[in-house]
């Protein structure tokens, strides 16, 4: 009765171990504390020129270039100030539009990149929605052995309560993983918000 009271205990223990949901209820494979939302409004982080005025970014291959680098999170928020001040001081006369179009190209780019990331946490979390519901069914067909031990091989008993501890444990630390990766979203609004910050203080 000691197994079945411990692998009763690991089955109902699974709800704890992942992120709380706090999604809307329109979308239940959200998993994170984070709220969901729809893409960084432009509206919201920048007061600078209009972006449509200021022609198509790409087409400005070194405002393109500073866009890449700016939207890249590879490049620390704090190495910011000296690229945008280099392109500033290359770009002359045509500072403003120019610095406009690498914010939108920035946008742009982070944007794809934040909704890359929540569709890759939604598909992580039917994952892990399907690992809970097999970890279940192994801890109730434990139980169900442990209280029948003479119709029970005790090699495919121990066979399974190893391949339950595999998959909790695969199941927890995905859950850490997940924890982390809900993160990203906001940290790329945060990254939005910056470069915006940042370019408006050199118009």
């Amino acid at each position: 009765m000691r197994l079945f009271a411990a692998f009763g205990a690991l089955a109902l223990a699974l709800g704890a171990a992942a992120p709380a949901p706090a999604a809307p209820a329109d979308d239940p494979d959200w998993p994170c504390a984070q709220r969901k939302t729809g893409p960084i409004s432009v509206a919201a982080v920048w007061a600078g020129p209009d972006l449509a005025e200021a022609g198509r970014w790409d087409d400005d291959s070194e405002a393109a270039a500073l866009a890449r680098k700016l939207a890249s999170r590879r490049t620390p928020i704090d190495e910011m100030d000296a690229l945008i001040d280099d392109f500033a001081a290359k770009a002359g006369a045509d500072k403003a539009a120019r610095l406009t179009r690498a914010f939108a190209g920035a946008i742009d780019l982070i944007n794809t990149e934040r909704d890359r990331v929540i569709s890759g946490v939604t598909r992580y979390a039917r994952g892990q929605n399907k690992l809970a519901e097999k970890i279940r069914a192994e801890a109730d067909k434990i139980s169900d052995a442990e209280e029948d031990k003479e119709v029970s091989s005790p090699q495919a008993l121990e066979d399974a309560q190893s391949g339950l501890k595999w998959d909790k444990r695969i199941f927890d630390e995905r859950s850490r993983a997940l924890t982390y990766v809900c993160e990203t979203p906001v940290l790329l609004e945060r990254r939005a918000f910056e470069i915006a910050r940042k370019i408006q203080q050199r118009l």
